[in-house]
């Protein structure tokens, strides 16, 4: 692996270890504190804000993709070289299991503790509201693709420069918004991994839904894109600041 690839890997390490971390810590330390529970709008603020903080930290260094989802749905686009796409999931999939680990020793360490379903993502009866797998599969399917076709319009040439991190983070607030109630909200397989591995036994079963949803998602908006821009907005255009393109 040459040193710019490695560069790139490290910041998505970062970016998808603090993405979740935030969040699923979010959920799992302090969603349903006695009393003083952040709730399912205090949930989706962190995930949101993970996403919106790291794009200016390191957005920059690899493009800010924290999601392997977004990093094929960037490549169908025509905006991920081939050569980054495995590199960067191996990246997000390592920095998640990393985070998971981080989030169970500092979790385990309250007397009586219980994994439960330890922020993982679920469908049927590990669904928050119990909703079905055709259900389930709609909305990773949806909310994915919009937000890629956020991703792709806020980085592209006539978007305002340098504030793309800002509706990215947003858009994320707003999706799980609308889905933890349904999936506990993933549109990031990696994310998903790290807290499924840690509930193991179904959660481990139906992870499967959360990597081909939100694959599958992502992949159609970033096709659609390649339609929807011009090529000369979907080449050359960069993250969040002026420097390397995506």
């Amino acid at each position: 692996m040459d040193h710019d690839t490695m560069r790139r890997a490290t910041a998505e390490v970062f970016g998808t270890f603090w993405l979740t971390f935030g969040g699923c810590g979010a959920a799992i330390l302090s969603a349903a504190f006695p009393d003083l529970g952040i709730g399912f709008l205090g949930v989706a603020l962190a995930f949101g804000l993970t996403v919106l903080t790291m794009a200016y930290a390191v957005g920059h260094i690899s493009g800010g993709h924290f999601n392997p989802a977004v990093t094929l749905g960037l490549w169908s686009a025509q905006r991920c070289a081939n050569q980054h796409v495995l590199p960067y999931i191996v990246a997000q999939v390592t920095g998640a299991l990393l985070a998971a680990g981080v989030l169970y020793s500092i979790a385990s360490g309250k007397a009586g503790w219980l994994p439960n379903g330890f922020a993982a993502n679920g469908y049927g009866d590990l669904s928050p509201g119990q909703y079905s797998l055709a259900a389930c599969l709609i909305t990773e399917f949806l909310t994915t693709f919009f937000f890629l076709v956020i991703i792709v319009g806020t980085t592209s040439k006539g978007a305002a420069t340098g504030f793309a991190g800002i509706p990215i983070g947003f858009a994320l607030v707003l999706i799980h918004l609308i889905s933890i109630p349904v999936t506990n909200t993933s549109v990031n397989p990696a994310r998903s991994t790290g807290p499924a591995l840690i509930a193991g036994g179904a959660s481990v079963a139906q992870l499967w839904l959360f990597w081909l949803a939100p694959i599958v998602g992502a992949m159609a908006a970033g096709a659609m894109t390649r339609w929807l821009y011009e090529p000369a907005d979907v080449v050359n255009t960069t993250v969040v600041e002026k420097g390397r393109a995506i």
